[in-house]
């Protein structure tokens, strides 16, 4: 993996996809070993608030894969009026509710309502988003924890593909607390796959381009469909893309197509492995956040 002056004949796909339905084929056997000692099957709750479209969709996928694991799944909609009080008190009653064992506030939420006080409203063994401090600290301080969906996803991607990460250049492109951090610092842990050197660049970042020349694995999450071009790349590269951006196709159906924030048709040439958008991360997203529920149904990291 570490870069040459030759470009790889091929790529490889990183198929998520596949990889998240492997996980939820796992998933569905232990439930169903769960159900065979009378144990109840996992419950995830997710709330929606208002209509964004890409939420829509994403909270609907979640709905469906619980139904393909055996989970029990609730779904509480709101209009996007409702008050940031009135939402901290659904949530408090999800923390009392002994039936369900996880559930998200799906992101992003009306402007008048401050998504922090919602994190940390949510009870941490309940937190299946892995969004509360109580979990990013324990992740931090390398303690067991229901990690961030999205880069636990990734990190699962390069352990089941068998990618070296031992002593390679890491470099992330985006910072946010849903993916950019959090996956450098599971990156950069002793772990396996693990123990990378990482760079963390953002919008201040001065000389882009060279830096992410030095990586040897590669992964953008910044929202900006097509950012990543072959220029950034270095021959032989693991380009991880996390976006999914809603952008106009008139070739669609729907009217639009998800653009990831890497060129693909430019930059796979150059990659030895790259995912592709979409059906690279955005499926194992969910299939975490279903690992994420049967780990806090079985008490594994708080104790029930």
């Amino acid at each position: 993996m570490t870069p040459t002056s030759e470009a790889p004949a091929t790529y490889r796909l990183i198929d998520g996809k596949q990889t998240a339905e492997d996980i939820k084929v796992e998933i569905a056997a232990e439930v169903v070993q769960r159900k065979a000692a009378g144990q109840k099957p996992p419950h995830l709750a997710a709330i929606l608030v208002g209509h964004d479209g890409g939420s829509e969709t994403y909270v609907r996928n979640k709905v469906l894969a619980c139904e393909r694991v055996g989970f029990e799944s609730t779904l509480l909609r709101y209009e996007d009026t409702i008050t940031e009080a009135e939402l901290l008190a659904k949530v408090d009653e999800l923390n009392q509710d002994e039936q369900i064992d996880g559930f998200i506030v799906q992101l992003p939420l009306p402007k008048h309502i401050d998504p922090n006080k919602v994190i940390e409203a949510i009870r941490p063994e309940k937190d299946v988003d892995g969004f509360h401090p109580m979990n990013i600290g324990r992740m931090v301080a390398g303690l067991p924890a229901l990690l961030p969906a999205t880069p636990s996803g990734i990190v699962e991607l390069l352990r089941r593909y068998e990618l070296v990460t031992d002593g390679k250049h890491c470099v992330v492109i985006g910072r946010s607390n849903i993916v950019g951090t959090p996956v450098s610092i599971l990156l950069a842990k002793n772990l396996e796959p693990g123990n990378c050197t990482v760079t963390l660049c953002h919008s201040r970042t001065q000389n882009l381009a060279e830096i992410t020349r030095t990586a040897d694995i590669l992964v953008a999450a910044i929202g900006r469909p097509g950012f990543v071009t072959a220029d950034m790349v270095s021959p032989g590269a693991v380009v991880i893309d996390v976006g999914t951006t809603r952008v106009e196709d008139a070739t669609k159906k729907a009217g639009w197509a998800l653009r990831g924030d890497v060129s693909f048709e430019d930059v796979a040439p150059k990659a030895s492995y790259i995912t592709p958008v979409p059906g690279g991360v955005g499926p194992m997203t969910i299939a975490m956040l279903l690992l994420n529920t049967l780990r806090a149904a079985k008490g594994e990291i708080y104790p029930r």
